[in-house]
């Protein structure tokens, strides 16, 4: 099977810094899942707060797919926590039109943390008990989210963002540790959100703070002759530490021209562009910019 799998944010609403075509119709879905699954893409990346991404889904033959949802953030004004757990689940089921998925992952694994955290640990294992799901995992914005909650939970996946200036994964230790604990490692922001897919002239004035990196950035595709679509790619799949490689597209063309490109090529020997900013590396903060 592939290592790449179908991120599906686009699907329900738009996302990311270079999108700005209209959503995608039921038959451009339809099509994507048909290339998908000709390609060997057996993963599908969602979430209850990717808009109408489930439901839109939902309306498609899934099968062979392996689901993996997101359930959102613990609302402190909940007094059932388990009742809530059961509902989101449940209602994101039905959205789906599954009666079992692959894997549900925490959106905020911090949640975990506060005084609610085992019960909403033990109310996701309920369904992996009843073989609703076949794993758990959170998905992570960085990697010292997993410090407190690593050794009081067990998960089977852990998604977190990678990509050739967002190096935390590999700085803080974890991606060797989740993988010596035999945890798949599911990456996301492979683009950073189409960023650095952009030309020079394209990236807007409030990232001018980092222009020598995505210069630096320029620079290294063009003098090894590759696009930057490719080098993001390549970069990801060179680390046999990760399991999958989600995949946001902004339209048909851009799936094809993704799936157009050998990925065995080792482009991570590329020199470093790792950033430890924040403000950059996390697309959260950019509003702020």
């Amino acid at each position: 099977m592939s290592k790449l799998a179908l991120g599906s944010a686009q699907l329900g609403m738009q996302y990311g810094i270079r999108n700005t075509s209209s959503k995608f119709t039921d038959d451009d879905i339809k099509e994507v899942l048909r290339i998908a699954k000709k390609n060997n893409i057996d993963t599908i990346d969602t979430a209850i707060a990717y808009g109408e991404s489930e439901i839109r889904l939902g309306k498609h033959d899934l099968k062979g797919f392996k689901i993996i949802t997101k359930i959102p953030k613990f609302s402190s004004e909940e007094t059932n926590i388990e009742k809530w757990i059961n509902e989101e689940i449940e209602s994101s089921l039905l959205r789906l039109n599954k009666n079992k998925i692959h894997a549900i992952l925490l959106h905020h694994p911090n949640d975990l943390k506060k005084s609610e955290g085992k019960i909403i640990y033990e109310s996701l294992r309920k369904f992996k008990d009843q073989n609703i799901i076949s794993k758990l995992g959170v998905s992570i914005y960085s990697p010292n989210e997993l410090d407190t909650i690593f050794s009081n939970f067990d998960f089977e996946i852990v998604q977190a963002p990678f990509n050739v200036i967002d190096n935390s994964l590999i700085n803080s230790g974890w991606m060797k540790r989740l993988n010596n604990n035999g945890i798949e490692i599911h990456t996301r922001s492979t683009f950073l959100q189409g960023l650095l897919l952009c030309d020079l002239n394209e990236i807007p004035k409030k990232f001018n703070k980092w222009k020598d990196i995505f210069e630096s950035w320029d620079y290294q595709t063009s003098n090894i002759n590759v696009s930057k679509m490719e080098a993001c790619l390549n970069y990801s799949n060179s680390f046999n530490e990760i399991n999958k490689i989600i995949v946001g597209i902004d339209n048909l063309s851009q799936f094809k021209e993704i799936l157009s490109y050998d990925l065995s090529k080792d482009y991570h020997r590329l020199p470093s562009l790792n950033c430890l900013d924040k403000m950059l590396i996390n697309p959260s903060n950019w509003d702020s910019l």
